[in-house]
């Protein structure tokens, strides 16, 4: 069965940074859309990052050329490399999966079907 299992986050000072990793298990990860989200307290879920065969990486603004996606075919894991971290960052960050997304909606949390259970960032 998919198995998502996120790890790295902490608390950390503004202009910090850290680096989330996600074990993946269960399914082809080499030919699997994965995916970063991140919810606040009282917000909805909310995409950060989208890649897909190791190369086609998609950013939502808020994030782009702080955060940078990235995967290991022969591990398999997820990364997400985050610096200039600010306060607003501060979330649950999540992993997901899916093997098809629709185009133009690869940052959209709703298409992904796999989740793993999360990991806290702070930055305070």
């Amino acid at each position: 069965h998919v198995q998502l299992v996120e790890s790295g986050g902490g608390l950390v000072q503004p202009g910090g940074s850290l680096r989330l990793s996600c074990a993946a298990s269960g399914f082809t990860f080499s030919s699997s859309w994965m995916f970063w989200a991140r919810q606040a307290p009282g917000k909805a879920r909310e995409g950060v990052a989208a890649i897909y065969g190791g190369i086609t990486t998609y950013y939502d603004d808020s994030v782009k050329g702080r955060f940078t996606i990235s995967q290991d075919n022969a591990k398999p894991m997820l990364y997400l490399q985050m610096n200039s971290l600010k306060p607003e960052d501060t979330a649950m960050y999540y992993c997901a999966a899916d093997s098809v997304i629709l185009p133009g909606r690869e940052l959209e949390a709703s298409e992904y079907s796999y989740w793993g259970q999360g990991t806290q960032v702070t930055v305070s």
